[in-house]
């Protein structure tokens, strides 16, 4: 991990999961502290003084979400942490999930009693499975130790804790989607307004956050939100918790600091090109944000306004390294062909879109393609813009025509030539590239 390790500061240990732990390291000390010294109001204003910003791709302000919330309305109110981390190449909730699910549980208690929550859900990714295991394991032991149920640590809070598995659907990451999907219905996305803090889970007030998140919530109710935002930038207090994968030397999940240089956290905290394969470019936050070169990335540094103002984001925290050598139009079949797969269907822009561009990236792969391809996956990708009910439309597009922005010579020649403009052009150590990408 890179960049100061304030707030999310975790020791992983092959028991680091375990209650026993987790409470040797202070776990629950704090919301012990909150039941007995603090007021929910309090809690919230500490959270939207703290400046954190949603983890899971939007970076809504997370305080200013729960400010909505009236509190003594008389209506049961819904807390839900969306662990659907189906953006690939983001893998870094799974990791609280499998290392620290205790500090999620102490932070949604804490969350809960600052909302009025008697019952609370984490709605997990189908196909994660230790990271289910160790939840629920969690769960079950946080129910045992009085954390959880009928009396908190004795106290007058309640609260039930739900951990509600996905069925593998891309979409349901989408926070109208989950709820429709716990709802017990098929897992489409909602129109809004209203609100799903006004009418979320079965039309009440509902409070959906990412694992990563709620994750920070003790840490900044601990140490305090002024103590928070030493961390990071006046705009991005606090870290990120990064999962990096593709040609990089080495992946994982680092946390980085907000305003921590992108180059350099790559060339030097990563490592660099896999192999010493020069990097091409990036995808700064799973593959809905817009791929930055390399060039573009010498004077970006890893936060919201400076990522936004290089023309992509920081999304989801799913960062993919892509070496040169790599063709662009094949990644892009990869990418249209995810999203024609996921697309749920309700929208027809979406629906029909999709699976027109996946026929057209993959004419053009089979060496049938025209020079009117191109414009025509713009302007689909434009058309898609802003008509779809959920953003998966939009994303589509966005990834689509960055790529064609910066590297379209790689698909008029593929075009003209009916093969790879990459095909047989870099070898690294005596191998060729796709050899030394094999071992990524």
């Amino acid at each position: 991990m890179t960049g100061r390790k304030l707030i999310m500061n975790f020791e992983v240990t092959a028991t680091s999961h375990l209650l026993t732990d987790y409470r040797a390291r202070g776990g629950y000390e704090t919301l012990a502290r909150v039941l007995h010294e603090m007021r929910p109001e309090q809690v919230t204003k500490e959270v939207a003084n703290s400046g954190i910003l949603g983890h899971g791709g939007a970076a809504f302000p997370a305080g200013r979400k729960w400010g909505v919330i009236k509190l003594n309305d008389g209506q049961p109110h819904y807390l839900c942490a969306n662990a659907d981390e189906g953006e690939p190449g983001t893998f870094k909730d799974r990791w609280i999930l499998e290392h620290a699910p205790h500090l999620l549980i102490e932070s949604m208690l804490i969350s809960a009693f600052a909302l009025q929550v008697r019952h609370a859900f984490v709605y997990i990714r189908g196909e994660f499975d230790l990271p289910y295991r160790r939840l629920a394991a969690a769960v079950e032991e946080a129910y045992a130790a009085g954390l959880l149920g009928e009396s908190v640590l004795g106290t007058g809070m309640a609260l039930d804790l739900v951990v509600y598995r996905g069925a593998g659907s891309y979409v349901c990451g989408e926070a109208s989607a989950l709820i429709t999907s716990i709802e017990g219905r098929k897992g489409y996305p909602r129109n809004r307004p209203p609100r799903l803090t006004v009418k979320g889970l079965y039309q009440k007030p509902t409070v959906i956050n990412n694992v990563e998140t709620l994750s920070n919530v003790t840490g900044i109710v601990a140490h305090g939100a002024e103590v928070f935002k030493q961390v990071g930038t006046a705009k991005s207090p606090g870290t990120q918790l990064v999962s990096i994968s593709g040609h990089v030397q080495r992946p994982g999940v680092y946390e980085v600091e907000y305003g921590y240089p992108l180059a350099r956290f790559i060339a030097e905290d990563c490592g660099g090109g896999l192999n010493g394969v020069p990097v091409k470019c990036i995808v700064p936050g799973g593959i809905s944000t817009k791929v930055l070169t390399w060039a573009e990335l010498q004077n970006v540094t890893y936060d919201h306004a400076s990522l936004t103002a290089a023309g992509s984001g920081v999304g989801s925290g799913g960062m993919i390294v892509i070496g040169e050598g790599t063709c662009m139009v094949r990644l892009l079949q990869v990418l249209l062909r995810f999203y024609h797969h996921e697309s749920c269907g309700q929208c027809t822009p979406c629906r029909e879109g999709m699976g027109w561009m996946h026929r057209i990236i993959d004419r053009i792969v089979a060496g049938q393609g025209r020079m009117d391809d191109i414009e025509q996956l713009a302007r689909i990708s434009k058309a898609n813009d802003g008509t779809t009910i959920c953003g998966m439309g939009d994303a589509a597009g966005y990834a689509t025509l960055g790529i064609l922005a910066k590297y379209r010579g790689e698909f008029e020649h593929y075009i003209q030539h009916k093969q790879s403009l990459m095909d047989g052009r870099l070898e690294v150590a005596g191998a060729t590239f796709a050899e030394a990408a094999a071992h990524a």
